[in-house]
């Protein structure tokens, strides 16, 4: 039981870790941000607090010296710099390793830990520190004993937990110590509701505290001790006065006759006891209902295992195959009963299809921080000052595809680093700001989400990338290339622009791995650049990769998927009327359009009866036809991987199994119309 909790806390202990990097890299760029330095701070209180709870001694005990640091920032004591900010974030690294290992046994990682420390307490010690202005220590402590005493205040905070408390592994006697811990305090426990002894549940929470506590900490702070539990119990924190009341004789004689009646003491009775009236904080009506709704609040969201989501995305997978097997039954018997049955079941499961998809889709947002740090640590051992801008970051996409997108977003933006963008001379010497930019943006287009990198650095000369790729073999010279050709020789093994090797770039690997990992996920890589201007990325990715809706066609006796998404139009003509045109271009509706036609594509016989197809499909910023014997109509489409004998064909990017058992083949008309292109300039 007390692993499942440790467990709980590790991966709210990382979410609260990733925050507090993106909340770091924010704070770097707006240093006087009051809204930023307390989420920092709240994020190091809450793992201070969980670790010491849940046994991460070696965590608890770090994040106390970083949480020093940010309170004194916050407190107005230190002002934020570049060492605090590098610091922290080296930090994180280190905080991420204690998570994984928990407390500390190799002596190489305990001396790292204290290196960490130390580095930590030089800050705290260092000229920026206000606390260090006094000439000799003795007048240090004089000052900070003042500072203490001018902020103290003298609290009541009343804590109701609710009945079942105990059952989520929470102690109320820690809660009570964390507030002993913050100053000089009094608890004062109650009963309530107390039944008779044979009915008395072990595992369940009858007290309640009122606590008097005199300290220096912010109202903040208080609540923080409180930050897992405030859903579970009733909180009233009410200021009384800014002297120390805990000592009068009086205040002894209060809390005797409520502990004997078994009422709450009242705040205004303890106001009595100073001069020092303060306003209360929180304690009105309003606050009351407040409070109320606090403890009636219901769960809007929940933490689910993401093996628990593609489980409930391969169900639903499995029921829109069956509901089809439903469908073809149901026109094949004819009963207007099951027809009718049929179609409702169709519709609930197109619903259930799509609220299982939302389920499964995550913001790019919660990916991109690990690239905001990886562009500020390498830009400053490239000697280059670069700004990552992101447009777009609350876009979603199917974990899956995000999973799989992360190798290829790193590839790209390092090539940006290392590549593209010049260092503050030379950008200076182009007429450039001395700052480089590298521009994320993403945005929906139809069923699909377009992702560009752009940067504003030197650009891609595409003679350069013609001789290299004939000095390499890769092509001939006489082949007459577009630019976007040239472009796309830059996916191909083994190509580099690079003739040196450095840490970052260089090796002939990189976009030949983008171009993969991106069609895996049925998307496509495109890459246009501009000398002296900088260069962009496109990525077209799907939203989804389990169930698209498709469109059912017929190439000889083989039914094959086209993706709705990319589907434009469909013309119907004569047989033979467009497949013996020449250089296989058709014209209709007063224009152009190239076709490739899907019985050469996949060696079937040509129909010589009837009529044929053209599909006409969106491929980035062209519209091709595909040339087929038949469409049969839109399919709602369950895509199942390939097995290794088919998993690197050019072309076909799934299957799926039809309701009478058949099998088709699910087209990347993307892939489809690349693989074409490409073998048509590599065999001119």
């Amino acid at each position: 039981m007390i692993d499942k909790f440790k467990e709980k806390f590790v991966e709210e202990a990382l979410d609260n870790v990733h925050d507090l990097e993106e909340a770091l890299l924010f704070l770097e760029k707006d240093r006087q941000n009051k809204e930023i330095i307390e989420r920092i701070f709240r994020a190091m209180h809450s793992l201070k607090g969980g670790g010491a709870m849940f046994g991460f001694n070696d965590l608890s005990n770090f994040t106390h010296h970083l949480e020093t640091v940010f309170d004194w920032v916050r407190n107005g004591k230190m002002q934020v710099s570049d060492e605090i900010i590098t610091l922290t974030l080296e930090s994180i690294d280190h905080i991420r390793q204690l998570l994984e290992i928990g407390d500390l046994k190799d002596a190489h990682d305990i001396q790292t830990q204290k290196a960490f420390i130390a580095k930590v307490e030089n800050i705290l010690i260092s000229p920026g520190a206000k606390s260090t202005i006094a000439s000799t220590p003795q007048v240090q402590q004089t000052i900070q004993r003042q500072e203490k005493e001018d902020s103290s205040k003298t609290y009541l905070i009343t804590f109701e937990p609710d009945l079942d408390i105990l059952k989520n592994g929470t102690n109320p006697f820690f809660l009570i110590d964390d507030l002993h811990a913050l100053g000089e305090a009094v608890a004062i426990p109650y009963f309530k509701e107390l039944p008779v002894f044979n009915q008395l549940n072990v595992i369940s929470c009858y007290s309640t505290w009122q606590v008097i506590l005199y300290t220096s900490s912010p109202i903040n702070e208080i609540k923080d001790v409180f930050i897992f539990v405030e859903d579970e119990c009733k909180i009233e924190i009410t200021e009384i006065t800014s002297g120390n009341i805990i000592q009068d004789p009086e205040l002894k004689e209060i809390v005797q006759n409520c502990q004997k009646s078994g009422q709450l003491i009242i705040a205004e009775n303890l106001k009595t006891l100073k001069q020092e009236v303060v306003p209360e904080i929180e304690h009105d009506e309003l606050a009351g209902k407040k409070k109320n709704a606090l403890k009636d609040h219901k769960i809007s969201s929940m933490r689910v295992a993401s093996t628990k989501v593609d489980e409930l995305v391969n169900l639903v997978s499995e029921l829109v195959t069956i509901q089809a097997q439903l469908n073809l039954y149901a026109e094949n018997d004819g009963d207007p009963a099951i027809i009718a049955l049929a179609e409702n079941i169709q519709k609930l499961s197109r619903q259930l299809r799509d609220n299982a998809f939302e389920i499964s889709l995550i913001p790019l947002q919660s990916e991109l921080m690990r690239f905001q740090r990886l562009i500020r640590d390498l830009s400053k051992d490239l000697g280059k000052d670069i700004d990552f801008v992101i447009e777009g970051g609350e876009i979603e996409l199917d974990k899956n595809i995000i999973e799989n997108l992360v190798d290829p977003l790193l590839h790209i933006i390092r090539n940006s680093l290392d590549h593209g963008i010049e260092i503050p001379s030379e950008r200076i010497k182009a007429g450039k700001q001395p700052k480089g930019t590298i521009f994320f943006k993403a945005y929906y287009s139809g069923a699909s989400v377009i992702i560009k990198i752009i940067d504003d650095g030197k650009g891609v000369d595409p003679d350069f990338i013609r001789r290299k790729a004939i000095e390499k073999g890769l092509i001939d010279a006489k082949v007459e290339l577009t630019k976007k050709e040239i472009f796309d020789l830059l996916f191909l093994s083994g190509f580099s622009t690079r003739d040196q090797v450095s840490d970052v770039s260089g090796r002939g690997v990189g976009m030949d791995v983008v171009k993969r990992k991106i069609s895996e996920i049925r998307g496509e890589v495109i890459v246009d650049s501009e000398i002296g201007k900088g260069t962009t990325t496109t990525l077209e990715l799907p939203m989804t990769l389990s169930i698209i809706d498709g469109l059912l066609i017929k190439v000889g006796t083989n039914e094959y998927v086209i993706p709705i998404s990319s589907v434009e139009k469909i013309h119907e003509f004569i047989n033979g009327k467009v497949s013996n045109t020449l250089n296989h271009i058709i014209t209709f509706d007063n224009k152009q359009y190239p076709f490739i036609d899907l019985r050469e594509v996949f060696d079937s016989n040509k129909n010589l009866e009837g009529t044929e197809q053209i599909i006409l499909i969106k491929s980035e910023d062209k519209v091709i036809g595909l040339l087929a014997d038949q469409v049969i109509g839109e399919y709602q489409t369950v895509v199942k991987p390939l097995g290794k004998y088919l998993k690197s064909h050019e072309t076909i990017s799934g299957a799926s199994i039809m309701g009478n058992g058949n099998i088709a083949f699910v087209i990347d008309t993307n892939r489809l119309v690349h693989f074409q292109s490409f073998r048509k300039w590599k065999t001119s």
